[in-house]
């Protein structure tokens, strides 16, 4: 009998252990909304999208705001769907994280305008006024010699990611250290400064091309820069000193975009 009475009162747990856990499952998917934004799924938790209250997602989940089903029986949102990851993953962080070189910033705003995320919306414009602020201060870069500051050249530029590309390919070019290229050299954030300067019959020489392999004239590295610029869509503003004739004999460029 009271073996019984044992089996029975194990079975009883059983069942109310798998009760309990059938529950749980059971809140765990129905925690989970799939949304359908401009034909793109995104699967989230409630909690996730009611995060701020009055917002637009807030409203659907909540039934204050009515949202239209698709086929499946999603919701669906008629926005972009590719640019709704970065407003999910600002749902989940609480903060703004874009990536590298992301340039879609106006449309991001609008975004976050129609979803009523007022905190989003200002992170948003904040970084975009930064960005348009960077845009329109001249960055510059002097490649010289520390023996001889009138050998050498001034870039001047608007963007400071093409003042970059210049500065990486030179300094990667000189690290190889082909052709006699001068071994020692310093670089700051504007500045690359030789010790020397290879001098040749046709002055002073300088590794540029990326396949490490080509010397030339900084005439030639003024004309490269130039050319550099134009495919990039910049405008030669002005050359800063045009005392010596022709522009690439100037000892300074000034682009912008």
């Amino acid at each position: 009998m009271e073996r019984k009475a044992s089996r029975r009162e194990n079975e009883c747990e059983d069942k109310n252990s798998n009760s309990e856990s059938s529950e749980l499952d059971k809140d765990y998917k129905t925690s989970l909304v799939t949304l359908n934004v401009g034909g793109y799924l995104y699967i989230t938790q409630k909690q996730t999208l009611t995060k701020y209250p009055d917002s637009f997602l807030e409203g659907i989940i909540n039934g204050r705001i009515m949202c239209p089903f698709d086929a499946d029986g999603h919701y669906f949102i008629d926005r972009d769907g590719l640019l709704f990851r970065h407003i999910l993953n600002f749902l989940r962080n609480g903060e703004l994280l874009l990536p590298e070189g992301f340039r879609e910033n106006q449309l991001l705003a609008q975004e976050a305008e129609f979803f009523q995320l007022k905190v989003l919306s200002e992170a948003v414009k904040s970084r975009w006024e930064k960005e348009q602020l960077a845009s329109r201060e001249t960055t510059f870069l002097e490649i010289t010699d520390s023996h001889d500051r009138s050998q050498g050249l001034r870039i001047f530029c608007n963007a400071p990611e093409f003042i970059a590309k210049i500065k990486s390919r030179i300094v990667l070019v000189s690290k190889s250290r082909l052709d006699g290229f001068p071994e020692e050299f310093s670089v700051s954030s504007n500045i690359i400064q030789f010790k020397y300067f290879i001098k040749s019959e046709n002055g002073t020489r300088l590794v540029l091309k990326e396949d490490n392999t080509f010397v030339c004239t900084l005439e030639t590295l003024k004309f490269e820069a130039i050319m550099t610029a134009l495919k990039c869509g910049f405008r030669l503003l002005t050359s800063l000193d045009c005392s010596r004739g022709s522009i690439v004999h100037s000892d300074a460029l000034h682009f912008i975009k």
